[in-house]
């Protein structure tokens, strides 16, 4: 060979290496290798993306001859796959909170009811039973009937009667100053409210007649031709004749009627 003959070299390109046909092409972006073994699924995405040229760029990925590559290097590269993981990746498990809710407690069973026979009706009644009687000795002896109490009028009507001793007497007197002796009861009983009739005749008609024994203090005394008021005791009150004053004194009427006016 002469001086002047040069020496030819081959052109620079990268190294070609058994992977190099399986990501070159332009789909070695989004290359899915998928690889089933004993059930086995894994799916690697290809990493040569970044790398890949931009769009529109007229350089061209190396080509990788993988013709060449052994059955033993093929299985290897298939069963025993390598996984690469950033250094900078972080897990992150969100917490749950839980709470436990007590089962709740079984209602209590209720209780038996226990039936009851019901009792027959009574259909007869009984008779009630006789009062036992009281014995003879126990019972109280009737109390005796007291003697009438004098009533307020009478007690009044002596009173007032009593407070006119001396006044004169006067024929057909009605007043304080002159009574007869008719004038003078019809006077008195006035005062406390019972209208007597204005002559002795009539005054003896004028009530209800009692007895002597019956007779109490303020009851009339009356005899003919004359009346005047009982004080008790025998005793009466009354106007008696002219010249004479009125006073208190035995009754001397003999057979006098006792009348209850009051």
């Amino acid at each position: 060979m002469t001086s002047a003959a040069r020496a030819r070299h081959r052109a620079a390109r990268r190294p070609s290496t058994p992977l190099s046909s399986l990501v070159s092409g332009p789909t070695a972006r989004r290359s899915l290798l998928t690889v089933a073994s004993s059930g086995l699924a894994i799916t690697m995405a290809a990493t040569t993306a970044a790398a890949a040229p931009e769009s529109g760029s007229t350089q061209a990925l190396p080509q990788v001859d993988v013709t060449s590559l052994t059955s033993e290097a093929l299985s290897a590269m298939v069963t025993t796959p390598s996984v690469s993981v950033p250094a900078d990746v972080t897990w992150s498990v969100e917490e749950v909170a839980a709470e436990a809710t007590p089962a709740p407690e079984p209602e209590p069973e209720p209780a038996p009811v226990v039936e009851r026979a019901s009792a027959p009706a009574r259909t007869a009644e009984r008779a009630p039973l006789p009062a036992a009687a009281a014995p003879a000795a126990a019972a109280a002896p009737a109390a005796a009937p007291a003697a009438p109490a004098p009533s307020a009028s009478a007690s009044a009507i002596v009173n007032i009667a009593r407070q006119y001793v001396g006044t004169p007497y006067v024929s057909g007197g009605t007043t304080p100053a002159g009574f007869d002796c008719s004038g003078y009861t019809q006077y008195v009983f006035a005062q406390v409210g019972i209208s007597l009739p204005r002559t002795s005749g009539e005054q003896r008609y004028a009530g209800t007649v009692v007895s002597a024994a019956e007779a109490r203090p303020g009851d009339l005394v009356w005899g003919p031709g004359h009346v005047g008021i009982y004080t008790g005791n025998g005793q009466h009150i009354a106007a008696r004749s002219p010249g004479t004053a009125l006073y208190e004194s035995p009754i001397y009427i003999s057979n006098p009627v006792f009348i209850r006016v009051a």
